[in-house]
């Protein structure tokens, strides 16, 4: 048998692992779904699942929230940081998400805040997309396990950004990096500035002490090459960190932060109102925030 033969044969295995894991979760969380709505309501009732949110258009803050249903944002990277950006934007009602990432759940996962235990093995989009849609069935999803470093998924990607809008063969409205590798970093960075695509980059120091968002709009701010934040240019091996008995730290209240400021972030550069932070960093230790504008 041909190495492409068994290779198309091992991952027609792992949907089908995803597939069956996916159904025994589904009798695991129960069978309790709420039903879609067609659109966003002000109405004040405690079955309306965005009054909430459209008490921010009566107030005056957001003026246009409902249109947080036609956007889309594609978001690579479902660790710490992606995975409750996902959750974030898809309670905050975005019209549509699309999830690439290409790691398995693990039980070592469990200290952050999304995924489950009895998610272990799967991997981690469709265990992400099974959980999202659940919380928020209005939303639509895409998820594709797939290493962005290669070159024919950072074709994939690149597609993706350029035909993946609500509206079909129109690109999508923001491109979200929750990855943890400098490699990963450069594939987006490369692809947003190829295709003039407005992204922003997130993370998460090694001692998970500190975190960072920064906004690159190619052709009028500094692309991520040119001016990477501090905390991943700090020279260390990306190996020296994967050794048998070496990781990573990582704090769930840390990686909570960073994915809020993103979001937020996010939802004011979508939905126009406030002002966008260039550049934001935090320190948990000396309880200290740093923004910059250029």
């Amino acid at each position: 048998m041909a190495e492409n033969e068994v290779a198309a044969l091992k991952a027609r295995v792992a949907t089908l692992e995803d597939q069956i894991r996916r159904m025994a979760s589904d009798g695991h969380q129960g069978s309790l779904h709420r039903p879609k709505v067609t659109s966003m309501s002000g109405e004040v009732v405690d079955s309306n699942p965005y009054s909430r949110l459209m008490a921010l258009k009566r107030m005056g803050v957001v003026p246009n929230y409902e249109d947080i249903r036609t956007l889309s944002v594609l978001v690579v990277g479902l660790g710490g940081i992606g995975s409750v950006a996902a959750e974030m934007l898809t309670r905050c009602g975005i019209g549509k998400l699309i999830l690439y990432d290409y790691d398995h759940v693990e039980l070592a996962n469990m200290n952050r805040l999304f995924f489950r235990p009895h998610q272990a093995g799967m991997t981690k989009t469709v265990a992400a997309t099974q959980t999202l849609m659940d919380i928020n069935p209005d939303v639509s999803f895409e998820e594709f396990t797939k290493d962005i470093t290669t070159p024919t998924n950072y074709e994939h990607l690149l597609d993706q950004i350029q035909h993946g809008g609500v509206v079909r063969n129109t690109p999508v409205d923001l491109v979200l990096s929750c990855v943890d590798n400098f490699a990963a970093r450069m594939s987006i960075n490369q692809a947003c500035n190829e295709l003039g695509q407005p992204w922003m980059e997130s993370g998460v120091s090694e001692d998970a002490v500190s975190g960072h968002i920064q906004t690159l709009l190619p052709g009028r701010t500094a692309c991520f090459e040119c001016l990477p934040p501090l905390i991943v240019a700090t020279g260390i091996s990306e190996s020296t960190l994967k050794r048998e008995g070496v990781c990573a730290a990582s704090l769930p209240t840390t990686m909570g932060v960073v994915a809020g400021l993103l979001v937020q972030n996010a939802l004011k550069y979508l939905l126009q109102f406030g002002q966008v932070s260039d550049m934001l960093q935090y320190h948990i230790c000396e309880i200290q925030y740093c923004s910059l504008n250029w």
